[in-house]
């Protein structure tokens, strides 16, 4: 199926979406001040050893100095797959312990060396840096100063070898060494063989850089999502790349012919008088793919729950009565839901185990179908997906490979009103709570009088329908009670002030 992809660019944020038959698939979306420095490879300069500690503090060209322990240095690359339980547990177990020659004969103040980031800067805490470089690709990571042939423990058993013996064919005489990434469990020979000589061609970069620049140089950085829309998102069905910034064209381009020249002839630059995004209504789907309902166009619908643990998917048959008999309608509703819950699954970017309760089916046959339908559309995601079947209660039990996070976490934070549970209390339990908190009150303290501070819709309710018990609880402490709205409050927040 064709599709084209769509960039809208913005000095604060990125967005891509990814049409087929004018409906947007996929969309992805990065914020520059969001952008962490997690594989940023730089020229760093030793401003500090510390020998107790057996690390040292690193300059690398932010506010603070960034942290480098003596295992993550290259005296360690042998060991890099086998690093102990307390250093896993954030331990800093002693050189000679861990069998390393210590720092200070590795590291002196003012040697300039190569290291990635492996943890952002949080609050006082500088970055935490590495000397084993890594750079990932599409398929593969590359290890530029090992010569290890690694496969994805999450590929079966049985395969790994015959990837690893693929790997060492593919990856020549050339030094370095790769680790296959799951979603590479499948890829073609010249798949790999592309990614290969892109992650070559990048190494060499960095090394080049690394003569020229001078100390706390970034030589490297990991690619923006512009950059990862020509090295993940592009396949053959891809017809133009559009994108509506001439500078990032500018930029595309010259990264195009460096690195992936075959997706050159589908770049545009879009020069429309209309937002790129309103060609295809795609912030329409955007506000949609935040909603719990999606409505089916026969007339059913879906309702998406995220949870911590998993995704709920329900269907429901809504106001679909088209087909001669109830079974059919049921099929059909199904059918299309199918094909919807796919979408939503790549538009969402949910991730984790996913749970979809299709409506009941009486007869296998129809089940089956359901099924195989499911499945057919699950085969155009990118993201690896496994689909466990219909379980003894009905459900449909999957997993999607958590990549990134979901569209609803990137975009969205819980509400301040109902703090993320979806549900408010009725102003009738809010008052109800009102009552009992000021009874616990009156016990322990003995003001002149309490008030009450509420939400509108709270205090209307004790004037009007609950003015019987306020005054009923007025009479029984011996206080007056008082009441006072304010608008700016919610329905759940409430004060109680003892005057």
């Amino acid at each position: 199926m064709q599709q084209d992809i769509l960039i809208n660019w913005s000095p604060q944020e990125t967005r891509v979406a990814v049409v087929e038959q004018g409906a947007v698939q996929e969309l992805q979306v990065e914020r520059t001040l969001e952008r962490g420095l997690v594989g940023n490879v730089y020229l760093g300069k030793v401003a500090r050893v510390l020998p107790g500690m057996q690390s040292a503090f690193i300059d690398i060209g932010l506010d603070r100095a960034a942290f480098l322990h003596v295992a993550d240095l290259m005296s360690s690359i042998n060991s890099r797959h086998a690093e102990s339980d307390a250093q896993a547990a954030g331990a800093l177990t002693s050189a000679a312990a861990a069998g390393l020659q210590p720092i200070e004969k590795q590291l002196f103040e003012g040697q300039a060396v190569m290291v990635q980031v492996l943890k952002d800067p949080i609050g006082t805490k500088g970055a935490r840096l590495t000397a084993q470089i890594s750079i990932a690709g599409r398929l593969l990571v590359f290890l530029p100063q090992d010569n290890h042939i690694g496969v994805s423990q999450k590929i079966p058993p049985r395969q790994r070898e015959d990837l690893r013996q693929r790997m060492q064919v593919l990856s020549g005489e050339l030094g370095g060494g790769f680790i296959l990434r799951t979603n590479g469990e499948d890829a073609s020979d010249a798949e790999l063989a592309e990614d290969i000589s892109y992650l070559r061609k990048t190494w060499a970069r960095i090394k080049d850089a690394s003569v020229r620049l001078p100390p706390a140089s970034v030589l490297h950085q990991d690619l923006n999502l512009l950059q990862r829309v020509l090295r993940d998102m592009v396949v053959e069905s891809t017809q133009t790349i559009r994108i509506d910034s001439r500078e990032q064209f500018d930029k595309l381009t010259v990264f195009a012919q460096t690195f992936m020249p075959a997706t050159l002839p589908k770049l545009q630059l879009y020069a429309g008088e209309r937002p790129i995004f309103d060609l295809f209504n795609i912030d329409d789907d955007i506000a949609k793919a935040l909603g719990r309902r999606v409505d089916l166009k026969s007339g059913g619908y879906l309702v998406v729950d995220q949870t911590e643990a998993l995704t709920t998917i329900d269907v429901n048959t809504g106001g679909f009565v088209g087909a001669r008999n109830f079974d059919d309608t049921i099929f059909k509703t199904n059918l299309e839901a199918s094909q919807a819950i796919a979408r939503q699954l790549r538009l969402r970017n949910l991730g984790g185990i996913v749970i979809v309760d299709f409506i009941d089916m009486v007869k296998d046959s129809h089940r089956d179908n359901v099924l195989a339908e499911f499945q057919k559309q699950l085969s155009r995601d990118r993201i690896k997906t496994t689909v466990n079947g219909f379980s003894a209660l009905g459900l449909l039990e999957m997993t999607r490979k958590r990549t990134r996070e979901s569209l609803a976490h990137q975009l969205c934070e819980p509400c301040s009103a109902c703090m993320g549970k979806g549900v408010v209390k009725t102003a009738r339990s809010v008052t109800y709570d009102i009552l009992r908190e000021i009874l616990r009150e009156a016990r322990q303290f003995n003001p002149r009088e309490f008030r009450v501070v509420a939400s509108p819709k709270v205090i209307e309710l004790f004037l009007d329908e609950e003015s019987q018990h306020l005054a009923g609880l007025s009479d029984f402490i011996g206080k007056p009670i008082s009441l006072q709205a304010e608008a700016a409050m919610a329905q759940e927040q409430y004060d109680i002030v003892l005057m």
